[in-house]
């Protein structure tokens, strides 16, 4: 279970403890001590969920190996348009899923759709609470 936000008693943090108890691993992304819907995911980690920064965090604690390299991956998976477009919107200063909702003629699925690759084939990184940066 990997939880990116969680404000304290949410739902979110219930489907933790439970994966918890089950013995499932629990991850959760750091968020910034004052907003309220990082409480949840950064009293896990001080709890002993594993804390998740990029895709790579992921791979490692659940011992996955990645398929080679992002080169690999992005010559086995060309960039399309929609990720053309969400490439076009970013840049190295974090910048929300709506924002680039707003600057995109794109759907949210694409967009979420199109970031989850970008990320895998190390064009875009998440930050942190829905907010993206464009790598290269």
């Amino acid at each position: 279970v990997i939880v990116t936000e969680a404000g304290e008693g949410s739902g979110a943090l219930i489907t933790a403890e439970f994966a918890a108890e089950q013995g499932r691993d629990v991850m959760a992304v750091p968020g910034d001590i004052s907003r309220v819907t990082s409480k949840g995911c950064n009293r896990l980690i001080l709890e002993g969920a594993q804390p998740i920064l990029g895709v790579e965090d992921v791979l490692e604690a659940l011992d996955l190996e990645l398929m080679g390299r992002h080169e690999a991956i992005e010559r086995a998976l060309p960039e399309d348009h929609n990720e053309r477009t969400v490439l076009q919107t970013l840049s190295g200063e974090p910048q929300h899923v709506n924002e680039i909702y707003n600057s995109s003629q794109l759907t949210m699925p694409e967009i979420t759709a199109s970031l989850s690759m970008l990320e895998l084939k190390g064009r875009v990184r998440h930050v942190g609470g829905m907010n993206y940066i464009r790598l290269r």
